[in-house]
C-alpha cells in the first residue's frame, strides 16, 4: 500500500501556542499597529523605519520563541505519511521542529529581499534590517514578507501540493485570509479534511465535509495523530 499524501496547512493559531502574538485575536498586532502602516506597499514607500522597526521585532521574537507540541505532531507524522506542509505563518517554527517540506505562502521573516528584485532573497544571521542595507543592485532590504496588496507568489505551488492530498490538517488558522483560505478547495473529493482550532469558525463556504477538532493545536493535533496513524497509516 503506497504511502498517504498528508498536507498540514498552518496559520498563526500554531505559533501562537510559542508565545508569537497572533494578528486578528483580541490582543494581537492588529490592536497595537495599523495593518496600512506596516504591511502594505504603500507604508513601505511612506515610512521605511516604521516598517523595518516593526518587522525587527518580530524577528526578534521568533528568535527568542520555540517550537511546541503542534510543530512537533507534525514532523511525528513524516514516520507514517508523506507530509508536506503549507504555512501563512512567516516564521520558521516548523523547520526548527524538524519538518522536511514546508512551504511558506506569505514569506519568511528570517530572511530579507530586495525592494528592487523579490527575487534577490537574503539569509539573515541576526534580527535587524537596518536603513541603509542593500542588496546586490544597490536597493534597501526590506522584509521577505508578503504585505497585503501584494500578490503571493507560491500560490500556485501551495494549489498544486493541496490537489493531490490524500488527507488534510488545517490547523490554527481563521480562514478568513484570501487567497490561503481558498486552497480547501482545491482538494480532491476523496481527500479527508480535518480542522484544528479551538474557536469557531464557517466552514459553510467550503464544498468539503470537514471534522471539526475544537482545540489548540497542542492539544488537538495530539488527538488526530493518532487517528490519522490508527486509520489511514
Amino acid at each position: 500500500m503506497s504511502v498517504k499524501r498528508l498536507v498540514v496547512f498552518s496559520g498563526s493559531g500554531i505559533s501562537a501556542e510559542s508565545g508569537i502574538k497572533t494578528f486578528r485575536e483580541i490582543g494581537g498586532l492588529w490592536e497595537e499597529y495599523s495593518i496600512y502602516d506596516v504591511a502594505t506597499p504603500e507604508a513601505w514607500q511612506k515610512n521605511k523605519t516604521l516598517v523595518l522597526d516593526f518587522y525587527n521585532q518580530r524577528r526578534k521574537q521568533v528568535l527568542e520563541k520555540q517550537p511546541n507540541d503542534g510543530h512537533f505532531v507534525c514532523v511525528d507524522l513524516e514516520n507514517y505519511f508523506d507530509v508536506e506542509i503549507i504555512t501563512q505563518n512567516i516564521d520558521d517554527l516548523h523547520e526548527r521542529a524538524g519538518s522536511q517540506k514546508v512551504l511558506h505562502l506569505h514569506g519568511e521573516i528570517r530572511k530579507a529581499q530586495s525592494s528592487l528584485n523579490p527575487n534577490l532573497i537574503y539569509e539573515m544571521d541576526g534580527w535587524k534590517i537596518k536603513l541603509g542595507d542593500k542588496c546586490e543592485l544597490g536597493s534597501q532590504l526590506r522584509p521577505h514578507v508578503v504585505w497585503f496588496g501584494e500578490p503571493v507568489p507560491k500560490m500556485d505551488d501551495a494549489i498544486n501540493i493541496v490537489s493531490k492530498a490524500d488527507i488534510l490538517v488545517v490547523v490554527g488558522t481563521s480562514l478568513q485570509v484570501y487567497p490561503a483560505a481558498g486552497l480547501l478547495n482545491y482538494c480532491p473529493n476523496s481527500c479527508k479534511v480535518f480542522l484544528v482550532d479551538p474557536n469557531e469558525l464557517d466552514t459553510s463556504t467550503f464544498y468539503q465535509s470537514i471534522e471539526h477538532i475544537k482545540e489548540k493545536a497542542g492539544v488537538g493535533l495530539p488527538r488526530l495523530s493518532k487517528t490519522l496513524i490508527e486509520n489511514f497509516a
